[in-house]
This record gives C-alpha cells, structure tokens and sequence, in this order.
C-alpha cells in the first residue's frame, strides 16, 4: 500500500473541517478515490494519515474512535491522541510517536507501542504500523498509519498472568490432561504432592500417578468428561513417585476449545492425608469414649459386687463401694495433664509405683489389703508428659480385664506387676494367679486389645506381648525410657 495511487490519495486528502476527500484528487478518476475513501473509512481498524511534516491529513471513524476526539486536519501533529505514554507508563511526546519516527527517518516503525489518552482520561494501549508514502520519484510525501487496539489483549494477558500466578502458588496440585489422558501441564503444588518434575511428567500418561490396582478409575473419569461432566470432590489414593500413597480429593473439569469441543481436562488434587488421619484419630476417641463409659459402668457393678462379697450389712456395701469409686476418681484426677496457667511449685511428680497403685486400687478388695492381691516391684520412674495417660490407660485396660475374666475376678486371685530396666528401655511385666483356668488366647480381637495396641506402639513407641497360661496371663510391656520420663 505504501505506493500505490490509492495511498498517494490519501496522503493528498486534506478539507480540515470534515475528513472528507476532494473530489478533485490528482493521479486518478474520482469514482475510485471515493469507493477507496469508503472502503478505508468503513475499515474496523484505526487508519490516518499525515503529510511529508507530520500534518494529519486524513483518519476514519475507528481511529477518532481510539483516540476518543476528532482531531483538525492539517493543524494536528503525528497523531490524534489527546495524550501519548510509552508502554511503561512515562509520558511521550507527539513527536516521539511512532509515526514521528517514521516520517524523520523514512523507515517503517512496524509493531511498536504506545499508550494513547482519551480526553476523558480513559487510556487504551495499541500497536502502531505506520509506513512511509513516497511518489513516483522516490521521495517522502507522507505516511499512512494503522493502529490496532489490545486493551483487550493486554485485559486477556493480565488475567492470564493472574490466573497462571494463582496456579503455580497454589498449594493444591493442579495439573491438565488432554482427551487421551496424557498431561499437559504441571504446577509446582503438583511437584510437591507427588515429586515429579514438571519435566518428567508433562507428556507421560497420568497413569503414571494412579497405583495399579486403580488404573480402573482412569476409563471411567475420561468417559465422564468426554460427556461434559464435571467430577467434584472424588475422593481417592495416588502413588508418588517414590511409591508412597497419599490421599487426596480430587476435582475434575472438562476443558474447551474455542469451538465449545472437549479436548482434555484440568485436574486439582489436595492432599487430604492429614484431614483422613484426624478423622481416624476422632473415630477411634469415639470409639473409645465408648468403650470407656462401658468399662466404667463394667467397673462400678464390679466394685460393688466385690465390696458385696465381704460386707456385713448395706452400710458396709455402701462404705466399700464408696471408698473404691473414690480410688477411681482419685486415679482420674491423677492422670489428668496439668495446663500451663497450673502453679509449677504445687504440682508433684507422678511416679510409676504411685501410678499402678492408684489405678489398680479400685479393683483390690479393701477389707483383704493385708494378703498383698497387687504386688508392685522394680525401679520407681518419675512418669511425665502425655505418657501418665497412656500408661494409665494400658493399666486401666489390664485392670479391667483382670477384674472382668482374669485374677482380679477370684477372691484369692493376685497380680504381680515387676518393672527392670534394660539400657534405655524399661520392661513392665503383668502377671496374673489365681483366676480362672484360661484355656487359650481369645478367638477375635476386640476393641479393647486393638486400642492397648495402639496405645504401646503408636503413643510409646513400645512393644507388647502376651502368653495365656493356664495358671493366668502374662503381659510384657517394652518401653523406651524416653518416652516415660521425657
């Protein structure tokens, strides 16, 4: 276009008032100015003109339109804007402008851009093309000038950017897949989630994260997304890559292209591993506070079944039964942690003898105190930290299966509990006489055994065994000193 009768035209066109071409132009028929001042006036895209100096000869209504004003033909310079900035903000001049620029060194400044300001203070970014305008024998005689708006584009790049910063700051893996199940793309959550670089898993199949016993799970999320559906919430195990499995919740959107047609799918996995465990941890507290309303109902039938047994009238019952459910409480109480605001000079240390004593004492018979039915030995440890609970309620449970189906349910029934240390390792050793004959260990595993359990290994990193004697039962506790005393 740069040298062509119709450009020359429009370098030449000059009625300051309106814009509109003369109909007089030199170097062609007017028929076809006109037609081509219609075509360029009708364009979608801003479009002037200026004269060998700079003067605008010429612009349609887009460019009036960007610029928001109608500049006067032959009195305005280089370009209509009412004000001009560079890309970064900073305040060019007009005859900085790209167009400036063109017409003093006779080059096209294709692409560049500037920053143009409406009167109404409103500033729209753009691109500039402007292109020299020369004659037949060579020389400058203006430049024509095209300028395409991207404040749409830069609104597209920003939130793009914003979007891609939420992205990759996410704590959350967030990854895609195209239709076949091959990923796409990785964040930095992702990495973090399941250790693979984004290297290493951007063009590998997502299988590559889902254990092999699910695979099936795979099928089934594609097929739903080819329909458009949307997976919330899902709910699942995937394997990292150094084979461990975590659990995660898993949402699943279908992703489209610019024809609404389904090309892959966006993947956010949060790792719930911690929120399984609390919910674990809650369920067995429950359980547990179950278990222990039931032991506890278990136990006052039993002290007062027991007080009954050596009782003379019912305010010997009633003395009995009093005292023990005293010990009980008093053994509550002594198990409770201290909170900080507690006096630290009022507290008192919680041995292992004191320990064993107050919780077991609900179950010995009072008025036989002298025949020694609890024998405790070995090394007295100072007890400290969340191990006086756990400890008391190992003993508790022993205590109360004792009294339910062991020793401690026999008149003559006795329980020997011997404490040594090996290195750093105290062994805890319960010994049942007395009871019932015991043909054998359980046939199933109850709560109670599954929560001792827990408790050794889980709470004191300790080991527990058991042998069911005829003559009674034997427990061995292993347990790190650390653990008691730390």
């Amino acid at each position: 276009m740069s040298n062509t009768p119709q450009a020359a035209t429009i370098a030449s066109l000059h009625v300051p008032e309106t814009g509109r071409p003369r109909k007089d132009v030199p170097d062609g028929s007017a028929t076809a100015d006109i037609d081509f001042f219609q075509i360029v006036q009708d364009l979608p895209v801003a479009v002037y003109s200026t004269d060998a100096v700079g003067r605008i000869t010429f612009y349609n209504e887009a460019a009036a339109s960007l610029w928001g004003r109608h500049p006067k033909l032959g009195e305005d310079w280089w370009c209509g804007s009412w004000r001009l900035y560079w890309p970064d903000g900073r305040p060019m001049g007009h005859d900085e402008c790209p167009m400036a620029v063109t017409l003093e060194t006779g080059c096209a400044a294709q692409g560049a851009e500037a920053i143009a300001e409406r009167p109404d203070g409103t500033r729209v970014p753009f691109l500039a093309y402007p292109t020299p305008l020369r004659n037949g024998a060579g020389q400058l005689v203006g430049a024509v000038n095209i300028l395409v708006d991207i404040a749409e584009r830069k609104r597209n790049e920003a939130a793009a950017q914003h979007y891609a910063a939420i992205v990759e700051s996410s704590d959350d893996a967030i990854l895609s897949k195209d239709i076949n199940g091959v990923i796409t793309s990785w964040n930095d959550g992702a990495q973090r989630l399941f250790g693979y670089t984004s290297e290493e898993a951007v063009g590998k199949p997502v299988t590559l994260l889902i254990p092999v016993e699910r695979h099936d799970e795979e099928p089934r999320i594609l097929e739903r997304i080819r329909r458009g559906e949307r997976i919330d919430h899902y709910e699942t195990v995937r394997q990292r890559k150094d084979g461990s499995l975590v659990d995660i919740s898993l949402t699943v959107s279908p992703v489209r292209d610019r024809s609404g047609n389904i090309i892959g799918a966006s993947k956010i996995a949060r790792n719930i591993t911690e929120r399984k465990k609390a919910e674990e941890q809650q369920d067995l507290l429950l359980r547990e506070m179950d278990h222990r309303i039931k032991n506890l109902f278990a136990l006052a039938i039993g002290i007062v079944s027991l007080s009954g047994r050596s009782a003379r009238n019912v305010q010997d019952l009633v003395k009995s039964a009093r005292e023990r459910l005293s010990a009980l409480a008093r053994a509550c109480a002594l198990t409770l942690l201290r909170g900080p605001g507690d006096d630290p000079q009022a507290r008192k240390p919680t041995m292992l003898h004191s320990l064993i004593r107050t919780i077991i004492a609900p179950h010995e018979n009072i008025e036989e105190a002298q025949a020694e039915r609890i024998r405790i030995a070995g090394p007295d440890l100072q007890i400290s930290g969340p191990a006086i609970s756990s400890l008391a309620l190992l003993l508790h449970e022993f205590g109360t299966n004792s009294a339910k189906f062991g020793a401690l349910s026999a008149q003559n029934g006795q329980v020997e509990i011997v404490g040594a240390e090996h290195g750093q390792t105290l062994v805890l050793t319960w010994t049942e006489r007395g009871g019932p004959a015991i043909a054998g260990p359980p046939d199933r595993e109850g709560f109670g055994a599954a929560l001792t359990r827990a408790t050794v290994t889980g709470q004191l990193g300790g080991e527990i065994s058991q042998d069911w004697r005829p003559e009674g039962l034997v427990i061995r506790l292993s347990l790190p000193r650390e653990r008691l005393t730390g």
